[in-house]
């Protein structure tokens, strides 16, 4: 069975990181393509596991290599995907899942349109903004700044082949579980693998 690659985006407060983990943890045989990037990690974040921690000169220096099939500069640090690891782990056939920003996706979708890339946005801007509040880590200049991202990010989702709502949390692992379960079994996956028995 050909590789699969699933792509999730959101605004920042979607809740997207923990319905990535969700999906998952019900869905054997995804795995998760850390992203490179320039921040610093959040508590109980592991380097090598939700993101690979960088100074900002060796992250330039994956640019400057040609060593990233994305990357995007966001609230003041980078973030990028490794061209090598995708395409090694697509050619050992391990399917992969995303979680990166709208320019991300779209430069993976350039790379990967067989990909399945899905949308996750919290049902209302007044959610969205008390989800951010809640966090209690953003100064208000930050907050607003990333409420302003968000309109301008709406405005680019009709390209995704995927919209889920994160009101509910265990439905919405629900749909992406269903979405990666569609796509496992599409003719173009399923039949050459049974094609020979029935020749």
């Amino acid at each position: 069975m050909a590789a699969q690659i699933f792509v999730i985006s959101g605004a920042s407060g979607s809740g997207k990181t923990s319905l990535v983990r969700a999906l998952q943890a019900g869905a054997p045989g995804l795995r998760f393509s850390v992203s490179y990037t320039t921040r610093k990690p959040r508590p109980g974040e592991v380097d090598g596991e939700d993101y690979c921690f960088l100074g900002l000169e060796e992250f330039r220096g994956l640019i400057r290599d040609g060593l990233l099939v994305e990357y995007v500069e966001q609230f003041g640090n980078y973030y990028g995907t490794s061209r090598t690891w995708i395409n090694e782990a697509l050619q050992g056939g391990q399917d992969l899942i995303f979680d990166v920003e709208i320019h991300g996706a779209k430069a993976l979708k350039e790379h990967f349109p067989q990909g399945k890339f899905i949308f996750i946005v919290p049902p209302s801007p007044q959610e969205l903004e008390r989800r951010l509040r809640q966090r209690g880590s953003l100064d208000e200049p930050e907050l607003r700044q990333r409420l302003d991202r968000v309109r301008e990010e709406m405005a680019e989702l009709t390209w995704y082949d995927y919209l889920i709502i994160n009101d509910a949390f265990d439905q919405a692992v629900r749909q992406l579980q269903a979405i990666v379960t569609a796509a496992r079994c599409q003719t173009s996956q399923v039949w050459p693998i049974i094609r020979s028995d029935w020749s």
